[in-house]
């Protein structure tokens, strides 16, 4: 053979092992992937894993009005559908992430092979389509696995993911699982948190911001680094018009307007209704450990912060605003009074605080806590909590950064007033505002149901409702007289002002809220029978059978007492407040549903009765609610009754319209720091503001339709009301100029 005839033949072999080798690189290859396929390299995720992919979602709070108050959960994350998605949003992601979106089935290839030119010569570059990163992100990445077969998988998971979701459902599957910082996880809560808005709304800028964030949300970010946050938005932009999603024009007017933020980033500490959201996570908590709420079909039970619940509650986020914004205007000018008032004395608040007071606050520290379990001594306890060290503290002014020692700062806390609001309808039993304190990131005591306290002549419309409801006549005429309670250690109270003499209306008793004449209707019913009335009505403290109760002396939660005045409002019938309506899963299946509490307390009459009675406290010479029409300009008909406990450790005012009951309390946590002068100390002075700055509020917007008109009368009434066919309604004896001025107790 010549040598030219060799050439030709080797070359065929040539040939022949180069086609052997590319295609056994390909039969491997391709088995390579087979056996990845059939989980021979490790687990794939199933047909059910795709069609239930996991991922921690988080349960919603929803209002009685329809806005999103607070979320639970592990990551911030709450899902949305295609069809809530702005298309400025899904065009910011595929023109800056996958341009051939569209074009693959979950892998592209010819993007693939670019990238991996580029990278070969030093220019590294991402090559996953948008598909590959959602597997990623649903499925994970198992640790200390090859890089090549985890590629693989996630290849293979991608086509899977494509056979089984619309293009429309991928993306909007990608844009619920990815991390925006900000602990905004998904599109849904990052346009909440960075610009107060949905999905739906986005504009191109926000949603080129938004995108923008994906690549390094830390890096990114708008609040730490707004100029890189600027020219990474304005970079996404360019893709979108390389991508013709996005005209040059607009481009050009897009990115010539600054970063325009409405940042509200959610915290369990912050935010509308924290107390509120912290009673019902402890409430639901209880709902999914005992049983109530069923176990999911697969035999597991519900995940409060990782299966995106949807929880419908009364709260109105409108009142709830109205309430929190009363609350804080009136506590601020409440604060200043407080410690002008013992300035004024020559005295530290502190100096009140009953023996013990301190250690017992510092033995519930979570600070106290470990260092016992660390077995501290209490020596050694008691020096830490004496030495100053850096810290944040509440001021009405906002958050102070100081130093100051532990136990100094128990003090400082202690100095504070604390108040609470609740309010409700009547009617739907629906509370539309719960303000469990201050401020939850440094108060966390929840004074609406778990704070009971002495309720003061708040309790005396129990008293009245028994003796309206067993014959007694608002028209009918008391002696303002002292009255002995012989089988109760000869028990004789005095009234507030310590005058006597004259003669009362029991309309005008109330109004006035005379202890005598109260103590006059305990004489003639009985604790016993008061007490049994205040139960019917929905209160659940233990009232001691003693004279004493009808002056307050019971411990009772604003929420029972808000609860009982509700009853007046609605013709008798008493509502269990609710503030849970039901809870679905994250596919709208109701998991559960509060069901009302109803039952006929007192008798439609008795009720309409007690309403008129109540008003007499906002009309009648010497009434403790008269400051509401001077004051406050408020003519619209509204019952009332201010309370004020021994000492003036606790101030309430409960306040009933038509439609809304609202109740405020106010103190100290300490019941030994206090008001020294009744003027400021009373109910009337710490309360009823803060009832009036929020019913302002609510009749001032139109949304609420709450009525300014009158209680609705019964069909039938046989109680004349009218106490001026009997007598002339008497003024108070011997009542000087500044009694008159003293406008409630």
């Amino acid at each position: 053979m010549t040598k030219s005839q060799l050439s030709k033949e080797d070359l065929r072999r040539y040939i022949k092992n180069f086609w052997l080798l590319v295609l056994g690189g390909i039969g491997i290859f391709a088995l390579f992937i087979l056996s990845i396929a059939l989980g021979l390299f490790g687990k794939l995720p199933s047909f059910r894993d795709l069609e239930n992919p996991k991922s921690n979602i988080a349960s919603e709070l929803i209002s009685g009005d329809g806005k999103t108050i607070g979320t639970y959960y592990l990551e911030n994350r709450s899902f949305v559908k295609y069809t809530e998605l702005s298309p400025n949003i899904v065009n910011a992601l595929i023109a800056t992430e996958d341009s051939r979106f569209y074009d693959h089935s979950g892998i592209d290839f010819s993007r693939t092979f670019t990238i991996v030119f580029y990278n070969l010569i030093g220019k590294r570059q991402g090559a996953s389509t948008i598909t590959q990163q959602l597997a990623k992100k649903l499925f994970g990445r198992e640790k200390k696995k090859n890089i090549y077969v985890t590629k693989i998988k996630e290849w293979v998971t991608a086509v899977k993911l494509e056979r089984n979701y619309t293009k429309q459902e991928i993306l909007a599957m990608y844009l619920n699982t990815v991390d925006f910082g900000s602990n905004a996880y998904g599109i849904k809560t990052a346009a909440r948190t960075f610009f107060n808005t949905t999905p739906d709304k986005l504009s191109v800028e926000q949603a080129a911001l938004l995108i923008g964030i994906l690549k390094g949300p830390s890096y990114y970010s708008p609040i730490r680094y707004p100029e890189r946050a600027l020219a990474r938005r304005n970079t996404v932009m360019d893709q979108m018009v390389k991508n013709e999603v996005l005209s040059a024009e607009n481009a050009s007017l897009a990115k010539a307007r600054a970063i325009k933020l409405d940042y509200n980033p959610e915290s369990h500490n912050e935010g509308l209704a924290a107390y509120f959201r912290e009673y019902l996570r402890l409430e639901i908590s209880k709902l999914l450990e005992d049983g109530t709420i069923k176990a999911k079909s697969d035999g597991t039970p519900y995940d409060l912060y990782r299966d995106g619940l949807k929880i419908y509650s009364t709260i109105d986020s409108r009142m709830q605003q109205y309430a929190e914004e009363a609350e804080e205007a009136h506590l601020k000018d409440l604060q200043q009074q407080f410690l002008k008032h013992w300035k004024n004395m020559g005295k530290d608040p502190i100096t009140d605080l009953s023996p013990g007071a301190l250690e017992q606050a510092m033995h519930r520290t979570d600070r106290y806590r470990e260092m016992k379990e660390l077995g501290k001594s209490d020596l050694e306890i008691l020096s830490d909590f004496k030495t100053p060290v850096k810290m944040s503290v509440f001021s009405w002014q906002g958050t102070i950064d100081t130093t100051m020692s532990p136990l100094d700062s128990i003090k400082y806390y202690k100095r504070f007033l604390r108040s609470a609001m609740m309010s409700m309808d009547p009617q739907t039993g629906y509370v539309k505002a719960w303000v469990g304190g201050n401020d939850f990131k440094f108060f966390k005591y929840d004074q609406v149901a778990t704070g009971a306290r002495q309720v003061g002549s708040t309790f005396k419309p129990f008293v009245y409702t028994a003796a309206i409801d067993n014959g007694f006549s608002p028209c009918m005429k008391v002696p303002n007289e002292p009255i002995v309670f012989e089988d109760f250690d000869n028990y004789s109270p005095k009234n507030a002002d310590g005058k006597t003499g004259g003669m009362y209306s029991l309309r005008e008793g109330l109004a006035q809220s005379k202890n005598l004449i109260t103590m006059y209707l305990m004489k003639q019913l009985g604790p016993k029978i008061v007490a049994k009335y205040a139960h019917d009505m929905g209160i659940t403290s233990e009232i001691p059978p003693y004279p004493s109760i009808g002056l307050g002396v019971a411990e009772i939660t604003l929420y029972d007492m808000v609860g009982a005045y509700s009853t007046f409002a609605n013709k008798g019938i008493w509502t269990k407040p609710i503030y849970l309506l039901r809870i679905e899963d994250k596919n709208g299946n109701i998991i559960y549903e509060n069901k009302p509490e109803i039952k006929q307390a007192i008798s439609a009459q008795t009720a309409y009765v007690m309403c008129f009675m109540l008003k007499g406290t906002t009309i009648l010479p010497g009434g403790t609610g008269l400051r509401l029409r001077g004051k406050y300009k408020m003519d619209m008909p509204i019952g009332a009754k201010t309370g004020t406990t021994q000492n003036q450790s606790d101030g309430w005012f409960m306040g009933v319209t038509p439609n809304l009951v609202t109740g405020v309390w106010t103190g100290c946590e300490d019941r030994s720091m206090r008001f020294h002068s009744l003027n400021l100390g009373e109910g009337a002075n710490t309360a009823l503001p803060a009832w009036a700055l929020y019913m302002k509020k609510v009749y001032a917007d139109p949304t609420l339709k709450i009525s300014k008109g009158d209680f609705t009368p019964p069909d039938t009434l046989s109680i004349e009301l009218d106490c001026t066919k009997y007598a002339t309604e008497t003024p108070p004896a011997e009542e000087s100029e500044e009694d008159k001025d003293r406008l409630g107790f």
